[in-house]
């Protein structure tokens, strides 16, 4: 590798590209990465980690609902969007710093500026000029997609810019039924805005459970989020008021911010990939082995570019997955099932392994569906309406549990406990085993025995 000025090029600081060459910097390889924008991609700059502040600052209207319940006086309140957002600011300031230093102390160098493909062991950075490497690594992530074509989309704003807003505006429409489109709609609701959520399907969140999207929905509109379902805005208009969405069924939308929350793309465009020989796959993801190895033998890509698993951890097990392979001799990759997913939803979800819908479709009837949809005492103590939904999908015969969900406070730091488990193969009867802790919510998991049944069946019995 002395023919090259590096021995490893990584393309985008983002958590994936920086475990990556902070692990292959270990191992005495001379690292160079490229980062466009700031250090930390799209988790830290403008991604989970901002988001999650603003979930929690969203959050305490409830809180003062509920302390109201629980005898506490609560008086007048406001919410100052400025000042949280240069407190949110400086902590990703802080935040994105701390990576530059793990960088560099690793002995792995650092320069800003978009890189691109001159061939499979050429790479070009603005403002740096030529270098060659022997190995390249690709991790630029993803970025919101939009609707370039709908008239009028130049006035709406995506989920970047939503960390950005100078005001916080009294009304807002956001568009689309994943999990960014859920959970933005219920951080602008709990700060006071007017919310509706226009999404063309006929459910939210697309690849959970049924029953979770359901229950989330109901949730939500019980807090005061409007949803449209089967709708489709087809043009937006600036007008002295704000912004008009026409929708594709004659029904006009008012706001003061649209922003589209439509999922999110690959970032290739400008890499020069095809330069390189890099084959990417049909929805424009970069094409890689279980290694994250693409078809030129020197190109790797780990993270939301290769559009497997779009989440930060599994980022980050990917890059170090490649650099021990590659680095330390250490034949790695990373398995990709079982992992456990959530949303910051209001209330927020918790999810790993199968649907009910997907173990149907792979096992067929064998299989048992354990769920209940309960008032946590929290809430009944007070009157409260939230409620919440644990559900195991379990496998006839053999027990094991291929699949389990919760909606209720807290489900995003339940469902990281039973992960471990499930990763493990537990069964019911040894999850059964375990004696509850109470009183507590997560209790509700290992006390289900009634088995649920589908509403067909339920009434033949």
């Amino acid at each position: 590798m002395a023919d090259y000025d590096y021995d490893l090029f990584v393309i985008g600081a983002g958590s994936g590209g920086v475990r990556a060459a902070r692990v292959a910097a270990m191992s005495g390889a001379r690292v160079l990465v490229a980062e466009e924008h700031r250090v930390g991609g799209t988790c830290v700059i403008r991604g989970c980690v901002p988001k999650k502040f603003i979930v929690y600052a969203s959050e305490y209207s409830k809180h003062f609902e509920t302390a109201r319940g629980y005898g506490w006086d609560i008086g007048e309140t406001s919410f100052d969007w400025p000042r949280f957002l240069m407190s949110k600011d400086n902590e990703i300031a802080r935040l994105s710093g701390i990576y530059v230093r793990n960088l560099q102390n690793a002995g792995a160098e650092l320069v800003h500026g978009k890189a691109r493909l001159i061939d499979r062991h050429t790479v070009e950075v603005e403002g740096r000029g030529q270098v060659t490497a022997a190995k390249i690594l690709v991790a630029t992530g993803g970025r919101p997609w939009m609707p370039h074509d709908l008239p009028g989309v130049e006035h709406a704003i995506t989920s970047n810019e939503a960390f950005h807003l100078t005001e916080l505006p009294k009304r807002i429409v956001i568009v689309g039924g994943g999990y960014i489109a859920v959970e933005f709609a219920g951080i602008f609701n709990g700060l006071g805005v007017d919310t509706t959520l226009v999404h063309r399907g006929p459910n939210l969140l697309r690849g959970f459970d049924d029953d979770v999207r359901s229950h989330v929905a109901q949730q939500m509109e019980e807090r005061g989020v409007k949803i449209r379902l089967g709708a489709q805005i087809g043009s937006i208009e600036k007008t002295a008021d704000g912004l008009v969405g026409a929708c594709l069924d004659g029904h006009n939308l008012n706001a003061d911010v649209i922003m589209f929350a439509t999922g999110r793309e690959p970032y290739t465009e400008g890499l020069g990939l095809e330069a390189a020989g890099v084959e990417l796959t049909k929805t424009g993801a970069i094409k890689v082995d279980d290694y994250s190895k693409t078809n030129v033998d020197n190109i790797w890509a780990v993270g939301d570019v290769t559009d497997r698993i779009n989440l930060t951890p599994v980022a980050i097990r990917e890059g170090q997955a490649f650099a021990l392979t590659v680095f330390h001799d250490q034949p790695t990759r990373f398995d990709h099932e079982m992992v456990a997913s959530a949303v910051f939803s209001q209330p927020p979800v918790g999810s790993v392994g199968l649907s009910e819908a997907e173990a149907r479709h792979q096992y067929g009837p064998k299989i048992d569906i354990y769920m209940a949809n309960l008032r946590p005492m929290k809430e009944t103590f007070y009157g409260g309406h939230v409620r919440c939904l644990m559900k195991l999908v379990v496998e006839q015969g053999t027990e094991k549990i291929l699949g389990c969900h919760v909606v209720a406070p807290d489900a995003p730091e339940i469902i990281q406990m039973a992960a471990v488990a499930i990763k493990m193969g537990v069964t019911k009867a040894q999850w059964d085993s375990t004696c509850a802790v109470h009183p507590t919510l997560a209790e509700e998991l290992v006390t289900m025995r009634e088995k649920h049944l589908p509403p067909s069946l339920g009434q033949v019995a």
